[in-house]
């Protein structure tokens, strides 16, 4: 039986630090890693690089540069010490890439094999699929067509599977770029070589994807992005957070664990915050297999080492998810300073002076707008400390069709003009660059069958092996399971069960000060995932937030849209899916936030009742 596959996750985004690559690859003999990954797209990406190749010429470069500076750090390590790299680097112009990767392996002398993957371009059957029947393709977030969408496609790209890497790894590439696989994909491709699986391996596939998912966003998993991140400021562990590890074991045994030597954490905490990040229900969709998380577990095995243990299997939808490209029109921004008292009148004065100026027909930009939002950021302290404690943020976010219609004279320069007559200390940023319109894209999310998708390989020695859909599929239902409130288990006049336990006497206080979570954006929908620490605080949270007591938190910020939740009991966590909360999503949003980071943040925040020994005890978060 062969050893666990152990896998690095060596990039989580386009903007991740570039070692991670050479840090996974510089710990050979004590640290071995088998293959590193790289996950390079997202959904803002995507758009930006479609739009590049829309645009076409030599000159434009549509695949992710960044993959080509975090490789030159570690190549030689990497070759050195046989590892394999799988990225999904390509964007939308693989094949350029792989060019380029081919020419600088060969620059550097080295006998590494590099293969490609194709078939995630799919507007051309998309259109024609489009043009046969109007209603074929529906807006999963909006509900709209794509033949009544009001904007003109440049692209669509598929998220494909991982067998097509396996296959490249089988036929002897080291190195294998990608356009737009499945984030988890890599990781499910490379676990399916090492041991030989094939489709019927559903459990093995499941594991391999949950597995993909904790570590695909790199540190995310070893202490980023991590409510419990002050824990990590003894020692200084919150520097130099060391890039993850999966083990996968031949029956889908799963250790996550790090790159020894480094800062960070891998724990139940951090395994439970990123397995919650970007998450639609207790169904985890990929174009192999859907895992089911219903009852997956983290257990704490050794000092950063967490096995995962609960996850179920069952085939993949007969679909794949596509993303749609179009030209949405232009952006622009810009900011003004308000200090002190009055703030939100303040802010209300200078919003009606622009209004009222942007009417003037001597200006007429306010007809050409399709957004223009004043939004009040920050409230500036009481009895401050500082001046600079004492200042909140007016950003004012102009959207419209027409690059001339957001120009220096129609946008910009209007608002600079308004100064002499501002509120009190009225100060406006003095770069203007934000202010110019740059272009915005929209983006349609959407599904396509999966025997539509021509998925190939293209091998080092010229050759190509065509990647056949699944041969098994299931139809989902289009609406995960979803409970807006704790429903008990226990019979209609059953005995008073732990469920029942007396929370009295309480604190009100932030959630925050007791309540773990993490959040992000699938398009235009938010995710939030919220856990506790201990098997007490979770029946008191499950009980207390239910769908109804999150619109209560968002407060204004609450869209009056769909609310998803679901349980996760053995990770003592409870789940919400925000629909449309993200304005259209970030390639084109209002929101300055724009990846739904800070939704657990701001809900974090706000006050509730908590019990009072929950306050006392060891497990207290911040301080009140």
């Amino acid at each position: 039986m062969k050893r666990p596959i152990r896998i690095g996750g060596g990039s989580g985004s386009s903007i991740d630090r570039r070692i991670g690559f050479a840090q996974l690859a510089s710990g050979h003999p004590d640290d071995p890693v088998d293959v590193i990954i790289g996950d390079f797209m997202s959904e803002g990406n995507m758009t930006t690089l479609a739009a590049k190749r829309a645009a076409g010429g030599d000159s434009q470069t549509s695949y992710e540069q960044t993959f080509v500076n975090a490789l030159k750090l570690g190549l030689e390590d990497i070759a050195r010490n046989g590892i394999k790299v799988i990225v999904n680097a390509g964007g939308t112009d693989t094949e350029r890439l792989h060019k380029v990767i081919v020419d600088l392996v060969k620059k550097r002398g080295l006998a590494l094999q590099v293969a490609w993957i194709s078939g995630d371009e799919v507007l051309p059957v998309i259109l024609e699929r489009s043009r046969a029947n109007p209603d074929a393709f529906i807006n999963k977030h909006t509900g709209e067509t794509l033949a009544s969408w009001p904007h003109t496609p440049i692209y669509a790209q598929c998220y494909l599977g991982g067998f097509g890497i396996a296959a490249a790894l089988k036929h002897g590439a080291d190195i294998v770029v990608c356009g737009r696989v499945a984030d988890a994909s890599p990781i499910i491709g490379a676990a399916a070589w090492w041991h030989g699986w094939d489709h019927s391996h559903l459990s093995e596939l499941a594991c391999s994807l949950v597995a993909g998912h904790l570590i695909e966003c790199s540190t995310y998993v070893t202490g980023g992005n991590f409510t419990g991140f002050k824990r990590l400021e003894k020692g200084g562990r919150w520097l130099n957070l060391g890039y993850p590890i999966a083990e996968i074991g031949p029956a889908g045994d799963v250790v996550i664990t790090k790159r020894k030597g480094t800062g960070g954490v891998v724990s139940v905490g951090t395994c439970t915050s990123q397995l919650l990040y970007e998450i639609q229900g207790p169904w985890y969709f990929n174009s192999d297999v859907t895992a089911i998380l219903d009852n997956i577990a983290f257990t704490q095995v050794a000092k950063n080492r967490v096995s995962v243990s609960g996850i179920q299997a069952a085939p993949p939808p007969a679909t794949t998810k596509v993303g749609i490209t179009a030209h949405g029109g232009f952006h622009a921004e810009t900011y003004y300073y308000i200090v002190g008292l009055d703030a939100e009148d303040k802010a209300r004065m200078f919003e009606q002076q622009a209004r009222s100026l942007f009417a003037d027909p001597s200006v007429g930009s306010l007809e050409n707008f399709t957004l223009l939002d004043f939004q009040l950021l920050g409230v500036p302290a009481k009895n401050p400390r500082s001046q600079t404690a004492a200042t909140a943020t007016l950003r004012i976010v102009a959207q419209a069709k027409r690059a001339e219609h957001l120009g220096m004279q129609k946008f910009m320069r209007p608002l600079m003009d308004l100064i002499m007559g501002a509120y009190p200390g009225g100060t406006v940023h003095m770069d203007t660059r934000m202010g110019l319109p740059r272009p915005i894209h929209e983006y349609f999310v959407t599904l396509l069958d999966q025997r539509d998708v021509k998925h190939q390989v293209h091998l080092p020695n010229g050759s190509v092996v065509d990647i056949p859909p699944p041969p098994k599929t299931q139809v989902f239902p289009s609406q995960q399971p979803s409970t807006p409130r704790f429903v008990s288990s226990a019979p209609v006049g059953a005995k008073k069960s732990a469920l029942d336990i007396d929370f009295r006497p309480t604190i009100r206080a932030p959630l925050g000060a007791v309540v773990h979570a993490r959040s992000g954006d699938k398009g235009s929908d938010a995710n939030v995932g919220f856990f506790v620490e201990d098997r007490d605080q979770y029946k008191w949270m499950r009980k207390l937030l239910s769908v109804d007591k999150i619109i209560e938190l968002l407060g204004d910020d609450y869209n009056g849209q769909a609310i998803d939740r679901f349980e996760l009991p053995n990770i003592l966590a409870v789940h919400f899916l925000l629909h449309d909360h993200l304005d259209r999503g970030v390639s084109c949003t209002s929101s300055v936030d724009f990846l739904g980071k800070n939704v657990a943040e701001y809900l974090r925040a706000k006050e509730v009742d908590i019990p009072r020994r929950f306050l006392l005890g060891r497990n207290v978060l911040g301080k009140l």
